[in-house]
């Protein structure tokens, strides 16, 4: 007869995406004329549970190539962007968010630049950015126990030609 038992162990109670769109500007300290590049690199993110909330704290560098003095002339001008972000992650059924929560998150589209202009001579900016968010905590599973153990199988020995009945019947004498 089967009986249950429940397990508590870790598992991914809550699972979601989001992406995020920002508008940034920045003042060069001489006027530009033309855009010419943007990149983001060195994108470092954590987060923690924030009541039933996700706090994701996270900085990214946006480097920007602009041309100057009638586009004779060009530099990089280099911002640190700091962001917080709080999303709300659905929790699967009989499970909740605590403090001891882990939080796994992980960038699934890197920040990335999709739209750039020149207003009133300071450098606007838009940056797009989608973070996967995995909360892990302590969960129940039942599972089914078996009372009766399984009967043990006989395990027959193989037979095995000693060395020398193998060579007897291999070897034909003829050739020797």
């Amino acid at each position: 007869m089967a009986t249950y038992k429940e397990i508590v162990t870790k598992a991914v109670i809550g699972k979601g995406k989001k992406t995020f769109k920002d508008v940034y500007s920045l003042t060069t300290e001489i006027e530009s004329t033309t855009v010419l590049g943007c990149w983001i690199v060195n994108h470092v993110f954590k987060g923690v549970p924030k009541g039933e909330k996700v706090s994701i704290d996270g900085n990214f560098d946006v480097n920007i190539w602009y041309a100057y003095d009638n586009d004779t002339k060009t530099n990089v001008v280099t911002k640190r962007i700091s962001y917080n972000e709080l999303v709300n992650v659905k929790i699967k059924e009989n499970s909740e968010l605590s403090d001891d929560s882990e939080i796994i998150v992980r960038s699934l589209k890197q920040p990335n630049c999709i739209n750039i202009e020149i207003k009133d001579g300071d450098i606007t900016f838009e940056i797009e950015k989608e973070l996967g968010i995995e909360i892990v905590g302590d969960t129940k599973i039942k599972i089914m126990v078996e009372e009766e153990e399984e009967p043990w199988e006989i395990i027959e020995e193989d037979e095995i030609q000693s060395v020398e009945e193998q060579i007897d019947e291999e070897v034909k004498e003829e050739f020797i």
